[in-house]
């Protein structure tokens, strides 16, 4: 498919992250040499000079074969008006547009969108995305990833399993003789960089991080049993002022859970700005890694701490030093996917992937007609799909076994009017069911033919 993005900042970096893995054909629009530079030495992309919102720039990255354009850069109005020459001077069939300011997204204003409007097709707005993300993994402490399926009624949760766990080395069949309350469906298990699904009769081992699928009212139960849980974060403090901390702490304020939250941001002018938008968030303006400022905040006393500045760096180095502060849950956003090599050096401080809470809102985009909702795990090593078997569906009819999916795919779970079951293989699918497909990388195109 031919892409085209616009857009070589951090966003838009973490798009071609992702759609450079499939069999896509990405060129990429930006005003800045530089970006397009440092962006076309990494990834295998073309890259063209000059404003997305120009149609001689859109003409030249050859916009009239385009299937799909994406407007990511940071002018909520160069994206929108991107994606109207799109539409009415090349004819591109799927635009998606990057809109940060809530004036655009308010839903008051959206007969903005449609026919002979604005031709957008999917508003996206990563900083917020990102904010509900992290929300959801504080609400969650001891997961390093939690994912709402099913409208909610399903949670797809990641864990490290503790030394102490009585679970280490029990076989998953014999999961119900240790603990006749689990209910639980181990999706895949990362054991040192190594991801895999596992047989049943596969032994759990201490320090593997664990996929479980499970319902949502089972969560707090679920990581009891496993021994991941951890005590519930009360006091939070944010490194980075931007949409993403304004997300977080306007969210915070109405959890009555969490106690207190405080913002750290370097430069006044923002400082003011988020402040102005806060009632009980506390906005402390100075430099993050100032002693007086970490004391300020109150980072001995904090549960937790979230680093979403635009630099790497400062996002992991705040982490690190939480830890020596005696912080012990600790998030990191990592907007490059050059830092991949870090992921094991900063122990067990947990990070979250722009590209992968990014893309996922982009990627039912990318995927066929049934598939409903797809999320990518990780940093990118698998997707999991909601997909709907309509009457025409070509899987109408057969058992999970007679679908003979790649190796590196399995059928997790179905939902069949209101009731939601694990799928064993002998499992026969028919009309109106919703699977849940857990399917790596590699093996995305193999599962597409089978089920489209």
């Amino acid at each position: 498919m031919k892409i085209i993005v616009c857009g070589a900042g951090s966003v838009g970096r973490s798009i071609v992250s992702y759609l450079v893995k499939g069999n896509n054909d990405v060129i990429v629009i930006d005003n800045n040499q530089k970006h397009l530079d440092s962006l076309a030495q990494e990834f295998d992309v073309l890259p063209v000079l000059g404003s997305a919102a120009y149609p001689s720039v859109l003409e030249k990255a050859d916009a009239a074969h385009a299937r799909l354009l994406i407007a990511a850069t940071d002018d909520d109005a160069v994206n929108l008006v991107a994606c109207s020459v799109a539409q009415y001077l090349f004819n591109i069939p799927r635009k998606i547009a990057r809109v940060n300011s809530f004036e655009y997204r308010n839903p008051l204003w959206a007969t903005l969108y449609g026919d002979e409007k604005i031709p957008v097709d999917l508003l996206i707005s990563p900083e917020e995305e990102i904010g509900k993300y992290v929300y959801n993994m504080l609400k969650i402490p001891g997961s390093s990833e939690a994912l709402s399926l099913l409208g909610g009624k399903m949670y797809l949760i990641a864990f490290k399993l503790p030394e102490n766990s009585p679970f280490v080395k029990v076989p998953l069949l014999n999961l119900k003789q240790v603990d006749e309350e689990i209910d639980v469906e181990v999706v895949c298990i990362n054991r040192n960089g190594k991801i895999f699904i596992p047989y049943k009769s596969d032994v759990l081992e201490s320090g593997d991080e664990i996929y479980v699928l499970t319902a949502k009212e089972k969560i707090s139960q679920t990581m009891s049993s496993f021994g991941a849980d951890f005590s519930a974060i009360e006091k939070l403090i944010v490194f980075g002022g931007n949409e993403i901390s304004r997300t977080i702490g306007q969210l915070i304020e109405k959890d009555d859970n969490i106690l207190s939250c405080k913002i750290v941001e370097e430069n006044a002018a923002l400082a003011n700005k988020i402040a102005k938008d806060m009632d009980e968030t506390i906005v402390i303006q100075g430099e993050m890694l100032s002693d007086k400022i970490l004391s300020e905040a109150g980072i001995y006393n904090a549960d937790a701490t979230v680093a979403v500045t635009s630099e790497d760096e400062d996002n992991l180095l705040a982490s690190l030093l939480a830890k020596k502060c005696g912080v012990k849950n600790t998030l990191a956003l990592i907007n490059s996917p050059s830092y991949n090599s870090l992921v094991e050096i900063i122990g067990n401080n947990l990070l979250v992937d722009r590209s992968s809470v990014t893309i996922a809102q982009i990627l039912q985009e990318l995927r066929i007609t049934n598939v409903k909702n797809a999320y990518p795990l990780g940093r990118g090593f698998a997707e999991i799909w909601e997909f709907y078997i309509d009457e025409n569906c070509k899987i109408n009819g057969l058992t999970v076994k007679d679908l003979e999916l790649p190796a590196s795919s399995k059928i997790c779970a179905v939902q069949r009017e209101d009731e939601i079951m694990f799928a064993s293989d002998s499992f026969a699918l028919q009309t109106g069911d919703t699977i849940i497909i857990y399917v790596d990388s590699a093996s995305i195109r193999k599962l597409e033919k089978i089920l489209d």
